[in-house]
């Protein structure tokens, strides 16, 4: 016999849970209602309620405000959070307390009973005395989505033992031998994007939203249940379970619903998935198979020819063994003698090379990018420690920990994984060019000779900021105290002594001596010579010549 409390502001809500609810069935004898958050911690604390079902937005004490201080006050207390698509900012709280299940609105029979009877069966599991390891877990109030997700993990990666776990398999449903199993996982494309501009840098939040829509779409066929994959952040793993049917009904149906819930994610939060579906099966330890058959759809989908959200099956892919010509192992060492040079294009060219390697070729798949990424920031990170730099400011815990040094590692085609590794090579090349300036003394000389010997290309103090470390300003005081001339003024001297030697050779047109000057322009070298010495070089090579 259990008691429910309803805490909705919106009386037509608590009246469609009052009709649609199966009290009976689920042995509930009361169901209360309070019109507000005030009023629900008033009713929390003068009844006995087994389970509240909160709604997030209300005025007074809002769902969030309620549930810290449910979680204060009440913590053997079960919940159920009552949200809509747009409520997610309202949900933080809910994805950090120990909530039983998530309702989305508008509320319809199915998706509430279901709700309910998860939270009944954790109440049924607290009163049972034949699993202590379910008792010890349920006092920790571990929820039922926690219990759930850690039952999958453990298949996943094969550690379940069941003998000693068998009483959580009906949590899941593999008591019932009807029941076929499919993994998918999804793996989101720009979460780095969608994070800062939708969810207010909350991962937690993204991931909520993706296994809301995940659940409510896949829930026309399938039994599902989803949650965020504890090692890899842009991956999200959903287990589907559909009572009955062959098997090739449950792949035409896991494709049509994954194809509805990425066309979904893109409509209303701009989420842009690639999912891969694993074979079915009726043991539920051949989860652990189709899961590793998802991750393999995923990662023989060709990044040459991915164009944005798409859904693959394990059946369609054979995932490939690395080739030889993906790794830039080979190129290492030219790439280090580029960079410990200070010349980043010449590296820069070494990556491009491979690039237009990998474009060429008939395939390249997400899984070869993904390792050739981990792989070149490995190899740069070990680069870079040989060559001087600390290793507090390098990404050493490997490609995850980029978004630490400001570089986004969303990639959905070839030409977005380009300028990743691009931002990879710069961050680095900075790096080496930093700990080598630290250890060397900055000598103002080494800009002269610079322009004395590269004065006929574009020369911007930017050049020297940069490369030094040191502001414009500073550079420009610092030229002129030594040497008499601003930095662009000596340009403008060293190219017009040289002007004066190149004239004084009959042989060389003007437009020559332009060119060799760094001037494409024959009329502005004309002007900056006539500017420079009052005449101009038609004037000079004339005087000079008569002389």
């Amino acid at each position: 016999m259990y008691r429910v409390l309803i805490i909705d502001d919106e009386e037509p809500l608590r009246e469609a849970i009052r009709i649609l609810g199966d009290w009976k069935g689920l042995n509930v004898t009361e169901v209360l209602e309070a019109t507000d958050g005030k009023v629900g911690l008033e009713m929390l604390a003068a009844h006995k309620i087994d389970l509240a079902m909160v709604d997030m937005k209300m005025p007074v004490v809002n769902g969030v405000e309620l549930l810290q201080m449910i979680e204060r006050d009440y913590p053997d207390l079960l919940t159920v959070v009552i949200s809509g698509y747009n409520d997610f900012e309202y949900t933080r709280q809910a994805i950090r307390s120990k909530v039983v299940d998530y309702l989305l609105k508008p509320v319809n029979r199915n998706d509430l009973n279901q709700s309910l009877r998860k939270a009944i069966d954790v109440l049924d599991a607290k009163r049972k005395k034949d699993s202590d390891f379910i008792n010890r877990n349920i006092t920790l109030n571990m929820s039922l989505p926690r219990l759930k997700e850690k039952v999958y993990l453990s298949i996943i990666e094969r550690s379940f033992k069941s003998q000693s776990n068998e009483a959580f398999l009906p949590l899941i449903g593999a008591d019932d031998p009807g029941n076929r199993f499919t993994a998918v996982v999804l793996r989101v494309l720009n979460l780095e994007q969608i994070r800062k501009s939708r969810f207010h840098e909350d991962t937690d939040l993204l991931h909520f939203a993706v296994a809301n829509v995940m659940n409510e779409i896949a829930g026309d066929h399938f039994g599902a249940f989803s949650f965020a994959s504890p090692k890899q952040e842009r991956e999200l793993i959903a287990i589907l379970t559909m009572n009955g049917g062959y098997a090739e009904d449950i792949a035409y149906h896991s494709m049509h619903q994954m194809n509805k819930v990425i066309s979904t994610l893109k409509e209303l939060f701009g989420i842009v998935v690639a999912a891969g579906i694993g074979h079915s099966s009726p043991d539920v330890m051949q989860i652990a198979a189709s899961y590793e058959m998802a991750k393999g759809a995923i990662s023989g989908i060709d990044l040459l020819r991915l164009k944005g959200a798409t859904v693959t099956n394990a059946a369609d892919k054979n995932v490939s063994a690395p080739k030889d010509n993906q790794s830039l192992t080979s190129r290492i060492l030219n790439i280090r003698t580029a960079l410990e040079g200070g010349n980043p294009q010449h590296a820069k060219a070494l990556v491009s090379e491979y690039i237009k390697r990998w474009k060429a070729s008939e395939q390249f798949s997400i899984g070869e990018a993904d390792r050739a990424l981990h792989e070149f920031v490995i190899l740069l990170n070990d680069m870079s420690l040989e060559l001087g730099v600390k290793p507090e400011q390098l990404p050493l815990t490997g490609d995850h920990a980029l978004r630490g040094i400001g570089i986004s590692t969303d990639f959905g085609n070839i030409e977005q994984y380009e300028q990743l590794l691009y931002a990879i090579l710069d961050f680095f090349s900075g790096q080496i060019r930093k700990s080598q300036m630290t250890n060397q003394p900055f000598e103002v000389g080494d800009i002269k000779a610079y322009i004395d010997h590269h004065y006929f290309e574009e020369i911007k103090i930017s050049m020297f900021s940069d490369k030094y470390f040191l502001s414009r300003e500073y550079l420009m005081k610092l030229f002129k105290q030594q040497f008499g001339f601003g930095i662009h003024e000596y340009v403008q001297k060293v190219r017009m002594d040289k002007a004066k030697e190149l004239l004084s050779d009959p042989n060389l047109k003007i437009q020559d001596i332009s060119e060799m000057l760094g001037y494409k322009d024959k009329n502005y070298f004309s002007k900056a010579f006539r500017n420079y010495y009052s005449v101009s070089p038609s004037e000079f090579r004339s005087s000079n010549g008569d002389s």
